[in-house]
């Protein structure tokens, strides 16, 4: 059974931006290196010259996204791609896949294992501050197949 849910808001403006392409690798359950992918676009976001706020939506949508393919997803792969206009960040892992996606947007929500939960991770709020971040938020997934998270933050 495939499950899908696209959130969507509307702000207007542009940049003047440099395109930008990059992928991530993600490991599953290595909380060592968890956030690294999102702390390499951030960094990148920076240098680039994308206002700091869209910097910060972007930072902490990608991070809960990229935290999920860690703790649920078996690891994964994250592709970042900007333009003049946005920021579109795709996490496509390997895991199980959502059952229900409505249940799993609601904060406190959570499937992780206590392991995850003894290091301060599994409250239940990583899609709650995903779709608090974005402009765009399209979730795709499939039981036994795995699950694919877009995220678009505008540049307004």
């Amino acid at each position: 059974m495939r499950h899908t849910i696209q959130i969507r808001h509307s702000r207007e403006g542009g940049s003047n931006i440099e395109p930008l392409i990059r992928e991530y690798e993600i490991k599953a359950n290595d909380f060592t290196h968890a956030g690294e992918a999102s702390s390499s676009m951030k960094r990148s976001l920076i240098r680039i010259g994308v206002n700091p706020e869209h910097v910060k939506r972007a930072a902490i949508a990608m991070y809960e996204a990229e935290i999920n393919a860690v703790i649920h997803g078996g690891g994964g792969i994250a592709i970042v791609a900007v333009s003049p206009e946005s920021v579109t960040i795709e996490i496509i892992d390997k895991g199980p896949g959502i059952e229900d996606i409505g249940k799993a947007m609601t904060e406190g929500f959570s499937t992780a294992p206590d392991t995850a939960r003894e290091m301060g991770f599994g409250a239940g709020m990583g899609l709650p501050n995903i779709r608090k971040n974005v402009d765009d938020l399209q979730i795709e997934s499939e039981l036994g197949k795995g699950t694919r998270i877009k995220l678009v933050v505008l540049f307004s």
